[in-house]
């Protein structure tokens, strides 16, 4: 099986004529991380639902694990785990025996799913709490056994939605490591939907963004980063009343850019190289710098210039307020 999912011309629409899902293609390989970004009311989480088979397409076709999820409903299930983010689990009872449950729910045999169970408690670091309430777990803790309870009966496909909603910056970096450690230890195709732009660059080997119930950009981080064009260095004079001296120089090496207060921008073409040759041309003249920024294209610019703003989830920062705009170099 080459490809895990396949959409075409997919849609949902609502009473009232609202359409949710407006015929989108994917195509997702066997095997690769996928990131589906997008606003709230997107469609993101309309287009996982039709995928894992909880709410029915009203136009085109799609096809997980290599079944049909309209006429193959019930092979679809067999094959894919599903972590949603407004998942419920019984606070009343223990990781363990819930992961017993699953595995139950599965039909696999009870001695191999108590050892897939120790299992999947080692691996998402729950051992430890295993007898204890899931009342009592963190909101990391239940995410991570969220994640277990997918993986009881080792799917082709793994949906993850919005899985670090909520979380601190040190369970969402954790999350981060069980998902790369799944994806390429097992093979597991991961299809994941977020709102937090670092946390599809850190994991997807390629993005779709949707918006508007339509897919309005999809490649890899990289390509996508490559669209918007060259980097902007910022420079902040010492001296305010330099600024607009500042700007004149600047442009010089390229078109200005909007950034922050007290600040002037340029994209630059050269990228670092041309670094050494904007501070040459400000020292000659004469205007002295308190602060001197590079800062890469991210996955932030190329969804503001797809989409005309920016994501609500990302505000938060997908790692405690890091990454927002870009790698940043200052000199």
């Amino acid at each position: 099986m080459d490809e895990a999912i396949v959409v075409e011309g997919l849609e949902r629409e609502f009473k009232g004529g609202i359409r949710a899902v407006d015929g989108i293609d994917l195509h997702v390989r066997a095997g690769e991380v996928y990131g589906f970004l997008g606003p709230n009311g997107a469609g993101k989480s309309t287009t996982v639902r039709m995928l894992t088979t909880l709410l029915r397409p009203t136009g085109g076709t799609a096809t997980v694990a290599g079944f049909d999820v309209l006429h193959q409903a019930g092979d679809v299930r067999k094959s894919i785990g599903v972590a949603l983010q407004d998942a419920a689990i019984d606070p009343f009872m223990t990781g363990r025996e819930l992961l017993r449950l699953q595995a139950i729910l599965h039909a696999i045999p009870r001695i191999e799913g108590h050892a897939r169970g120790e299992e999947l408690l080692e691996r998402v670091g729950l051992i430890d709490a295993a007898d204890r309430r899931v009342g009592t777990y963190s909101g990391g803790m239940r995410r991570r056994l969220d994640l277990a309870l997918a993986l009881v009966h080792e799917p082709v496909v793994l949906f993850l939605d919005e899985p670090t909603t909520g979380l601190d910056p040190t369970s969402r970096v954790a999350l981060w490591e069980e998902v790369r450690r799944l994806n390429k230890e097992s093979g597991t195709t991961v299809f994941l939907t977020t709102q937090y732009l670092e946390e599809a660059d850190q994991l997807a080997e390629r993005v779709g963004i949707i918006d508007g119930g339509k897919i309005v950009a999809e490649g890899t981080p990289a390509q996508l980063k490559a669209e918007i064009g060259d980097p902007t260095l910022v420079i902040t004079p010492t001296d305010p009343s330099q600024l607009e001296a500042a700007s004149g120089v600047l442009r010089t090496f390229g078109p200005s850019a909007d950034t922050k207060p007290g600040a002037t921008a340029v994209r630059l073409h050269e990228g670092t190289e041309g670094i050494v040759r904007v501070v040459r041309a400000l020292d000659d003249a004469g205007i002295s710098t308190a602060g001197i920024e590079l800062h890469q294209p991210s996955l932030d610019d190329v969804f503001v210039e797809r989409t005309g703003h920016r994501l609500e989830g990302d505000a938060e920062g997908a790692a405690g307020g890091k990454g927002r705009r870009g790698r940043k170099s200052r000199q």
